[in-house]
């Protein structure tokens, strides 16, 4: 495993967590955290695909507010409710150029978990830079929250990279309609494999540490991980 370096960094404004294997690399990829922002788990996420020889950078939606680490989970609810679709895509769109000049990255695609999750999806139909999109349980509902202007299920039917997508069967946030149509949408497409993984009995967000009480969302995202890691490694390494 490579050294790596990490550190917060400004980008024209926005707050990030770079990790990188030292001197960097030319695979990228741009993280999309869950409700918890740049928390713990998700830095730990970075360091690990760092470890990995891929430099990993994460955006934050709370715009330089403390993380989950530090906030009322209830508070993290109303934030997200504030989000804007198309601001946020902005911002992804602005840390995407920052990876591919400043990083010097060749090749980048995106994860993200629940909120990521959809946010990824919709960043790999307005980007055709990227080289993969991972969706971890996208938070896609079967009614759009007030604030979710843009359609999820439109936009992952414009993503011309393989995606890899994790749904969770106890899912009480997005029902398996909702997930029909998002993996409908992925197998229409002309390009770009569709890898779909279903997980039984997980709950939404099994990829958080704070659900590992539930062994079933342990041994998913136990399961689950290991595999992200090797798509994000096949996708982005050169030749």
């Amino acid at each position: 495993m490579p050294e790596i370096e990490s550190s917060t960094a400004n980008v024209g404004g926005l707050n990030t967590y770079l990790s990188r294997p030292a001197g960097g690399s030319a695979a990228g990829m741009l993280l999309l955290p869950m409700i918890t922002g740049i928390g713990s788990q998700v830095r730990e996420f970075a360091d690990t695909l760092a470890g990995h020889g891929v430099t990993a950078l994460s955006w934050d939606p709370w715009r330089g507010r403390p993380s989950a680490d530090e906030t009322p989970m209830n508070v993290l609810f109303e934030w997200m409710a504030e989000l804007d679709d198309e601001a946020s895509l902005a911002e992804m769109g602005q840390l995407l150029d920052y990876l591919h000049g400043d990083l010097g990255c060749r090749k980048v695609g995106t994860i993200g978990w629940c909120l990521g999750g959809r946010f990824a999806l919709m960043l790999g139909g307005v980007d055709p830079r990227l080289v993969n999109v991972v969706a971890y349980h996208p938070t896609v509902p079967g009614t759009p929250f007030p604030n979710h202007t843009l359609d999820a299920v439109e936009y992952t039917a414009q993503i011309q990279a393989p995606v890899m997508m994790l749904y969770p069967g106890a899912d009480d946030l997005v029902p398996v309609e909702s997930f029909q149509r998002l993996q409908a949408a992925l197998q229409s497409r002309a390009e770009g494999a569709s890898i779909v993984h279903v997980y039984p009995g997980a709950e939404h967000g099994f990829s958080a540490r704070i659900r590992h009480s539930n062994p079933v969302n342990a041994r998913a995202s136990n399961l689950a991980w290991p595999q992200a890691v090797a798509f994000i490694q096949a996708t982005t390494q050169e030749g």
